[in-house]
């Protein structure tokens, strides 16, 4: 079987490395994704611009400066260079358009891995917000035992108080005289 018979194999890392929050969505670059589908940015932007209606706002949108500006100071080593214009953003969705906005073998099975690494991270979110809710849960249980404990070390302090201050007994009724102190 030749490799592309097998499907083009990038591994999950090199493609989770290269999805960003931003505008509290996870998106990816169009300089990425020109990366990973080895074509240049400016033909992934054009094929974008040619066909604009296919990405509404929540399926692509372009940096602002300052997003622009804070992931420039996040990059260890710049390899944006002279970039002229403001980065793409492609979300989940802008991303699996742009399979048929690109028209080739190649984008549809990196655009497969791509969906399988977002979903992968989806899942673990989701597996992640589970587990902190039975944690809260637990805590709740805890603390709710916190508090009953407390309250039977009140009561316990409370009858050991009672029983080392025992008053005596003064019996009510008649005595008779054999009875008399």
């Amino acid at each position: 079987m030749s490799q592309s018979e097998k499907g083009i194999a990038i591994p999950e890392e090199i493609i989770s490395r290269h999805i960003y929050l931003i505008r509290g969505m996870k998106v990816m670059l169009d300089r990425d994704l020109a990366f990973l589908y080895n074509i240049e940015t400016k033909v992934l932007k054009q094929a974008v611009r040619r066909n604009i209606d296919r990405f509404p706002d929540d399926f692509m949108f372009e940096l602002n400066k300052e997003e622009f500006a804070d992931l420039r100071s996040q990059s260890v080593t710049s390899s944006w260079g002279g970039a002229r214009y403001a980065p793409m953003a492609f979300t989940e969705q802008g991303v699996a358009m742009l399979s048929s906005v690109l028209n080739s073998k190649k984008a549809i099975k990196v655009n497969i891995q791509i969906m399988r690494v977002f979903t992968s991270i989806r899942e673990m979110l989701t597996d992640n917000l589970s587990l902190r809710l039975e944690i809260e849960e637990i805590k709740q249980k805890l603390a709710n035992q916190d508090h009953n404990i407390e309250l039977v070390f009140t009561y316990l302090d409370e009858l050991i108080d009672k029983q080392t201050n025992k008053k005596p007994i003064r019996r009510v009724g008649f005595r008779r005289s054999s009875e008399k102190d």
